[in-house]
């Protein structure tokens, strides 16, 4: 699934879903939502007010009419849909799990570690007092940087594992370099170290460089917080002074913007295919004391790195070289400032949020304490968390039924591969190895992480989350010593999202998604297919995508396709990219079909095989009636309200379209067509010679 840009991991290219699920401190307080999104209460019910619009004209406002006209998005947030709500439930049973092991003496260390870190992030009065104080050190650090070579360790050390292009499609980081631990696109043996661009305080390069109004708006808000966030450390000491610096570290980020990659470029793998010696690095990108660098990110005993973003690399070391060393230092102050801005004083805290809830996702009010300390605690020990809510809220019976129902979609999708009669014998024996060794995580993971090494000061919220990251950095670059493992999960159990593992040929179903309104062991089948069932189908799809198609059966990067099979498969899909550029949710912002072109065939193939196991599993009882329960579900699961400044931004950097024109999938399958009678001259209307098919 996917996530928009936080500080809180993303979940993007091969997920479900372009929005922040895990607790993040985004939920909802107070918030009334509609009964059909409420644990318990079965999805897939049709409107009940006569609708004006039919369905043949917009399906996503048709089937959720009730729902958009009973709605408010809820002040502390940017957007608000099923999945949200459906986290937002989430969030309230954990904490009350955390709280409950906070009073209970006999709890375990490793529980005890998770109701520690929530505590001490929840006493303000501590973090109050101590005020700026746990940053001076770090500032000293910085302050005492003499030369160059003092600066690449600084840069070095601050390396942290903090993305994930292909899982989460998380790509930038504020550090200069982001950091990711994964098996080798040629080499599924062997993990190897991933090098990708970072730098940037805003969420795109994009947000430096377009020249439009707004762009230029946000830039001119976010100059003024690097100077607010400078004066509140007590860094700058005067207006003047933090405004002249603030103004000098945007220039460098606008030097760093331009060499970036694009969003669409990055999610190109072929294009992050670079395998770099250590040797290659001065080479390729002079400026930088590479050897130093490497050393002071732990990572001085790797020869081999898969370097994604070549031209950030090269561009990045240059402006290492020549750009001002007070720069720099004020860049790295900035920055560590800005990143535990939410372990200070409420004065940060604001400030942060006025830029980048207010003015980067139009949210205008900051989400309650207790939301940050859980988002901040699942962040920091996210499968401790999971383990608590497994043990309480996932019954095994609900495993078993889900894994039921992935076998049925996988089964359905092996006989659509079955039939295509444009798909060579030989790419579609490649294509069933695929299906038979993919790897299907259900509800949590089967082994789960050890959290026996981190230390937890129930007084000490700053110095947590610091130990936290670092703590997370060591056991990511402790997998370059250790072999791969593909039953190794990328989400936590109580995130509301799902996703596809490409070099693990794996899925993961986390056990918050796998309740109402998406799952419903109460609902008819039609419901839960159209629902849940298209969602483990999107999953399954991801494997056979533009970017999934890529990799083989153990998770290479190969090319295992004839080249007649390819070429197919690339003149349906640039159908698929015209029919999303042609959806436009503004008069001067459309929608890149490029960019999204991963997640819209996971969604048409998918609903198609999960259309195929609904109709399979109904038998008899399979008919048009049920059909729409089916395209209903489908529809309703997908309900959101954006703000327009958080949708324009998911727009610009987000791998999936919004969610409208994501339920307008629906019009490429026939079977739609019969159920609601949708008839030529309406909105959504294609002619069958015209409706993509791929799979």
């Amino acid at each position: 699934m996917n996530t928009s840009w936080t500080p809180i991991k993303t979940a993007i290219a091969l997920a479900l879903c372009g929005a922040a699920l895990l607790a993040t401190g985004a939920g909802a307080s107070g918030q009334t939502a509609p009964a059909a999104d409420k644990a318990g209460a079965a999805p897939a019910t049709a409107p009940t007010a006569q609708a004006a619009v039919r369905p043949g004209d917009d399906f996503f406002a048709w089937a959720n009419r009730d729902w958009l006209a009973q709605t408010v998005i809820p002040e502390d947030r940017s957007r608000w849909g099923a999945m949200d709500n459906l986290a937002e439930d989430t969030n309230q049973r954990i904490v009350k799990l955390i709280e409950g092991a906070g009073a209970d003496k006999k709890a375990g260390p490793e529980t005890r570690k998770v109701a520690d870190y929530f505590n001490a992030y929840m006493d303000e009065g501590a973090i109050e007092t101590r005020g700026a104080a746990p940053l001076q050190p770090l500032l000293a650090q910085i302050g005492a940087i003499k030369d160059k070579a003092g600066l690449v360790r600084a840069l070095g050390a601050s390396v942290q594992a903090d993305v994930d292009p292909l899982n989460n499609t998380h790509f930038a980081t504020e550090n200069l370099f982001g950091l990711w631990v994964s098996p080798g696109l040629h080499d599924p043996a062997h993990n190897w170290p991933y090098l990708l661009q970072g730098g940037l305080g805003m969420p795109d390069r994009a947000y430096y460089l377009d020249n439009n109004e707004r762009m230029a708006g946000l830039r001119s808000q976010y100059q003024k917080h690097i100077a607010a966030m400078l004066k509140l450390a007590g860094y700058a000491k005067t207006d003047a002074d933090a405004d002249a610096r603030a103004a000098k570290v945007f220039a460098l980020e606008v030097d760093i913007a331009n060499t970036h990659a694009t969003r669409a470029d990055s999610a190109d793998v072929l294009k992050a295919d670079n395998t770099w010696t250590r040797k290659d690095f001065a080479a390729n990108a002079p400026g930088l004391d590479w050897d130093a660098f490497f050393k002071a990110a732990r990572l001085g005993d790797q020869d081999k790195f898969i370097v994604w973003h070549p031209s950030a690399v090269k561009g990045e070391a240059a402006l290492v070289d020549k750009t001002d060393l007070a720069v720099w230092k004020d860049y790295l102050a900035f920055h560590t400032i800005n990143r535990m801005a939410n372990v200070l004083p409420n004065a940060f805290v604001e400030q942060r949020f006025a830029f980048y809830g207010k003015g980067l996702s139009g949210t205008p009010q900051q989400s309650a304490r207790w939301k940050r300390a859980l988002g901040a605690t699942n962040e920091a020990m996210d499968e401790a968390v999971g383990k608590l809510y497994v043990a309480k809220y996932f019954p095994a019976e609900n495993k078993a039924q889900l894994q039921r129902m992935v076998g049925n979609i996988v089964t359905a999708f092996g006989k659509r591969i079955d039939k295509l009669d444009w798909m060579a014998p030989a790419t579609r024996a490649q294509a069933r190895e695929k299906l038979k060794t993919l790897y299907v995580g259900v509800g949590y993971p089967d082994k789960w992480k050890s959290y026996a090494g981190l230390k937890v000061d129930p007084k000490d919220a700053f110095g947590n989350a610091l130990r936290a990251e670092a703590f997370h950095t060591e056991q990511e670059i402790a997998k370059l010593h250790a072999k791969p493992d593909r039953t190794a999960w990328s989400m936590p159990p109580q995130l509301v999202n799902a996703v596809n593992l490409p070099l693990q040929n794996a899925l993961n179903f986390p056990a918050a998604i796998l309740q109402p309104p998406f799952y419903d062991p109460k609902a008819s089948d039609a419901a839960n297919y159209g629902a849940i069932g298209a969602i483990i189908g999107h999953e399954i799809s991801h494997s056979f995508d533009d970017q999934g198609a890529q990799f083989d059966a153990q998770g290479r990067l190969r090319d295992w396709w004839t080249k007649q099979d390819m070429e197919h498969f690339k003149a349906a899909s640039q159908k698929l990219v015209e029919q999303y550029n042609g959806y436009k949710p503004y008069p001067d912002l459309a929608v890149n079909g490029q960019l999204t072109l991963s997640e819209n065939l996971a969604d048409l193939a998918g609903l198609e095989a999960a259309y195929d196991a609904y109709r399979t599993a109904a038998g008899k009882e399979a008919n048009e009636a049920n059909d729409r329960q089916f395209f209903i579900g489908y529809a309703q699961s997908w309900r959101t309200k954006a703000r327009e400044a958080a949708e324009r931004r998911g727009i610009l950097t987000d791998g999936h379209a919004p969610p409208k024109y994501r339920t307008a999938t629906v019009r490429n399958l026939d079977a739609w067509y019969k159920a609601f009678d949708v008839q030529p001259g309406q909105a959504l209307y294609l002619a069958p010679e015209v409706r993509v098919r791929v799979w």
